[in-house]
């Protein structure tokens, strides 16, 4: 196993770090009683393959159903010096009551304290506000720190880059000593973060690369040819893991034997020329399909959805399109379109669904678009992406 420094906390962190989203027995939360036995072993297992591996970093979140609980039988039995553990918390209006689930957290997980406690959620303004205010929920976080039940505060969010990059400039309360980061293969819109993160020594952490990262663990059969001699989820492992700011990427294993292709993939870490040139295999068969290097290239052609008729996220909506067919990756691009509309909180904006409904007039004025050619654009788009199974 390799380790890195975590920026500013002087936390020696392995470059993988076992992420708990794919472990749990449930997305609600529940007590102990109600734990199914091979669940709970499965989970066990899980925790004692990623310490034999050298892997010394756990991270979870209050938001996570039952894996706080479930973590709390488990944790309690280890060598507290053995791993650093990570929970995440949503802030509050009321950081008094953000405190209350700090502790609450500490409690389900069996521990006295948490290496790496991150603010959850940072995906708009407001819950930035929530934080940085003063006397907000950073304030309350550090003064958790004072009392030893925290030793290093972060952030993590599905936020734009322009609130990523004022909360990672935020300088009172101390600021936030570690961000967790959406940042892959085929989806780098937040590369402008880690200058920032590294003007301040930040910890990096990038936040489930398999899965955000393009549901790599099932990769399609034109992504596997790419790859070649890896598999797709051990290059985007060495992708993420060749930028010189990140420290450490999240194995969001579901089984114990999850681990092992991303421990093999680190036999390779010292091939960056094995990691470019099949990158420029994945941008050569994307520019062939779409006229695009990559799938986010035109991020930022297109305004925020705030600003768009119907609230329709057009960079979000012509990423996923590109994707799927650039890359094949329609079960991922699918899966994610179907949340447009869902929970603007966490994928923001709406989907195509209406767009033809609505009148572009004046915004394809104002932008400089072709009217008929965007809504035929969004209308193909939403042609392919609404199909709830991937065709053949």
């Amino acid at each position: 196993m390799l380790y890195r420094k975590f920026g500013k906390t002087g936390l020696s962190l392995s470059v993988l770090s076992a992420g708990c989203m794919r472990s749990m027995q449930s997305w609600q939360d529940a007590p102990a009683h109600n734990f199914i036995a091979a669940e709970q072993n499965k989970l066990q297992a899980i925790v004692q393959e990623a310490l034999r591996l050298g892997i010394n970093h756990i991270e979870t979140a209050r938001g996570y159903g039952s894996s706080e609980r479930q973590l709390g039988a488990i944790l309690p039995q280890l060598d507290r010096n053995s791993f650093y553990l990570q929970t995440k918390v949503a802030p509050e209006d009321d950081p008094a009551l953000f405190t209350v689930n700090v502790l609450d957290s500490l409690n389900r997980m069996g521990v006295d304290y948490v290496d790496l406690l991150a603010c959850h959620g940072i995906n708009t303004y407001h819950e930035l506000w929530q934080c940085c205010r003063p006397g907000g929920c950073l304030a309350a976080a550090r003064e958790l720190q004072q009392q030893g039940k925290v030793r290093w505060i972060g952030l993590s969010g599905h936020a734009s880059a322009d609130i990523l990059l004022a909360a990672v400039r935020h300088e009172g309360d101390g600021g936030f000593d570690y961000i967790n980061l959406h940042w892959y293969a085929i989806f780098q819109v937040n590369t402008p973060v880690f200058a920032a993160a590294r003007q301040r020594d930040m910890g990096v952490f990038i936040i489930s690369p398999s899965d955000k990262g393009g549901m790599l663990y099932e990769p399609p059969k034109l992504l596997r040819n790419l790859s070649q001699p890896l598999a797709p989820m051990q290059f985007n492992d060495l992708f993420c893991l060749l930028r010189p700011e990140v420290h450490t990427i999240s194995v969001g294993a579901a089984r114990p034997e999850d681990f092992l292709a991303h421990v093999k993939a680190l036999s390779c870490i010292d091939q960056p020329e094995l990691v470019q040139n099949i990158y420029e295999r994945w941008q050569e068969m994307m520019l062939n399909a779409t006229g695009w290097q990559t799938p986010d290239t035109h991020w930022h052609t297109y305004p925020a959805y705030t600003e768009t008729p119907g609230y329709i996220n057009l960079p979000y909506i012509f990423w996923l399109y590109h994707l799927a067919v650039g890359w094949d990756m329609r079960t991922y691009a699918r899966s994610r379109y179907a949340r447009l509309g869902q929970d603007i909180h966490w994928v923001q904006g709406n989907s195509a669904a209406h767009a033809l409904e609505l009148d572009w007039t004046n915004f394809t004025h104002k932008h400089g678009f072709n009217q008929e050619q965007l809504c035929s654009q969004l209308q193909q788009a939403h042609a392919l992406l609404s199909q709830p199974k991937a065709d053949g």
